[in-house]
């Protein structure tokens, strides 16, 4: 009986980094970064809000990033969270 450390043939098959790690834009999620950027252009170009379209989107992207830091998965598990029905929160 082989061992735990031991390969059997035709059992192994060799997964790629990229097929498990999240895609990432900057540090932050893919969808997260590129709403965020959408926001602030939205309000910088649109309202000409310059300042505050620049300070909306940094702070958004810190955030972002601080986020995928602690728990690369998160905005799927916001996403989960947010479906359940308020009576099965405690």
């Amino acid at each position: 009986m082989p061992g735990r450390d031991e390969e059997v043939a035709g059992f192994a098959a060799p997964v790629h980094r990229a097929l498990t790690d999240p895609i990432l834009l900057g540090g932050a999620p893919r969808a997260v970064a590129i709403a965020n950027a959408t926001l602030a252009a939205a309000i910088a170009l649109g309202l000409r809000l310059w300042l505050a379209g620049l300070v909306l989107g940094l702070i958004g992207h810190a955030a972002a990033i601080w986020a995928a830091k602690r728990d690369p998965m998160f905005v799927e598990i916001v996403r989960r969270h947010l479906r359940y029905p308020s009576h099965m929160r405690t």
